[in-house]
């Protein structure tokens, strides 16, 4: 029998979605959780808990907020290590920075390297499921895979495919990219923990054949995610609208070559028309919201309070290395600071969802992840209400516990995360 540990603190678990009922509906704050062979087993009281497990081992964190794991839904792990380069905007930031590292990895070492350091780095900011876009390289996807197995983490990621507009070192063709995004779909997609996403970059570095191609593998994959970027700034926007004279607006050069549907993630999507709007509505694909890459390369804020309000599937993610931190609450806090730009201040309740079971759904991955309910997978961050003198002072000054909360979403870092546990498995915990 496996065996259980009860984890104690202010546990939080989501009932409701917060921007479709009061706070106080959506979210219920339990004494403690028992964890079970990488399952929540139960939440509640610690006399209930221990009296329906009198063996589990007991893990307290009086004071501590106890949650899901962070969920990042758009992320680049090949930008790691040159995350924060010098004031580009998109396209000149690709040229500079993204197109000369990701060349690096079509060495496996180095490879290899990067995955270990970005994976260290996520986890140590309470981040347990990823969602990465990889490189042209397939051994780039074997790395990532290769460590998050061995870490037993859930992680969804694909081949990036590129057959245009990008170095030659950096190209594939319509062919080479389908038929590699397959074989490394048949390798790792359902295996353990991971999940394969087709990976289209944008349609600026992607032929219309190309396009084609990976609609057509998608169709015959549709349990698989498709990830991509749209709408991210104003020019690169006009750059795809000459590029597609034919195409209706940005989305519709994915829509016309079978690249949206259900399970479609489209990273940033700020400056949105209509029609564009409504069919992401109607198909149930999703957004992703990068708000310290949309502040850092100037691409714009997102319009968070009218997405929600028209029935958006909306992610969060610190799309690293675009995205300036590997921290969700930096990133839960620079969506607050954009959110009051656009005149829609998100409560605690509803960055925490965002980050948490937000992305999960945008990843339809609901019920698995994102949340502590029983049947969900162990992933679970222990963040301390008073990590550093600043965060403390206003803590104490809290009426309530989501006003003790808030100084950490706008404050904290890794100091605040206490412990994290990935699949039921304590990977680091606080002296």
């Amino acid at each position: 029998m496996a065996e259980t540990t009860i984890i104690t603190g202010h546990v939080l678990s989501f009932v409701a979605q917060p921007f479709d009922v009061n706070i106080a509906d959506a979210a219920k704050f339990h004494e403690a959780v028992a964890i079970t062979g990488g399952h929540v087993a139960a939440l509640g009281t610690v006399a209930d808990l221990t009296r329906r497990f009198p063996h589990a081992a007991c893990v307290d964190h009086p004071g501590k907020l106890v949650m899901a794991g962070f969920v990042d839904a758009h992320a680049h792990y090949p930008q790691t290590a040159i995350i924060a380069s010098w004031g580009k905007r998109l396209i000149d930031w690709l040229n500079s920075y993204t197109f000369p590292e990701e060349m690096r990895f079509g060495d496996p070492a180095y490879a290899a390297e990067i995955a270990a350091r970005h994976l260290d780095l996520t986890a140590r900011n309470g981040t347990t499921t990823i969602c990465s876009f990889c490189t042209t390289h397939p051994a780039s996807v074997d790395a990532y895979f290769t460590e998050a197995q061995a870490r037993g983490q859930r992680i969804i990621a694909g081949k990036t495919c590129m057959d245009r507009n990008a170095p030659d070192g950096l190209r594939d063709t319509a062919q080479s990219a389908y038929d590699d995004s397959k074989a490394l779909l048949d390798r790792w997609h359902g295996v353990d923990r991971l999940t394969y996403a087709i990976t289209p970059r944008f349609s600026p570095t992607s032929t219309p054949d190309q396009l084609d191609a990976l609609g057509s593998l998608w169709a015959q994959h549709p349990d698989c995610p498709m990830q991509t970027h749209l709408s991210e700034q104003t020019d690169e926007i006009e750059w795809v609208m000459g590029m597609f004279p034919e195409a209706r607006d940005y989305l519709d050069t994915y829509e016309r070559h079978g690249l949206l549907r259900p399970g479609g993630l489209y990273g940033h999507a700020i400056h949105l028309e209509p029609r564009e709007r409504d069919r992401l509505r109607e198909v149930g694909a999703a957004v992703v919201h990068c708000p310290t890459s949309n502040t850092f390369i100037g691409s714009g804020l997102f319009d968070m309070g009218r997405r929600k309000a028209e029935g958006q599937i909306v992610g969060l993610a610190t799309d690293t290395g675009g995205g300036s931190s590997f921290s969700m609450l930096r990133t839960m806090a620079a969506a607050y600071e954009i959110g009051q730009l656009t005149g829609t201040p998100l409560h605690a309740a509803q960055l925490l969802w965002l980050a948490t079971q937000g992305s999960a759904e945008a990843l339809r991955m609901g019920g698995v992840i994102g949340n502590l309910a029983p049947g969900a997978d162990a992933d679970v961050v222990v963040l301390d209400l008073a990590s550093t003198p600043a965060i403390a002072q206003r803590t104490a000054r809290a009426d309530d516990l989501w006003e003790a909360v808030f100084p950490t979403i706008m404050m904290g870092d890794d100091r605040a995360v206490s412990e994290v546990w990935i699949g039921g498995v304590r990977q680091f915990f606080d002296a």
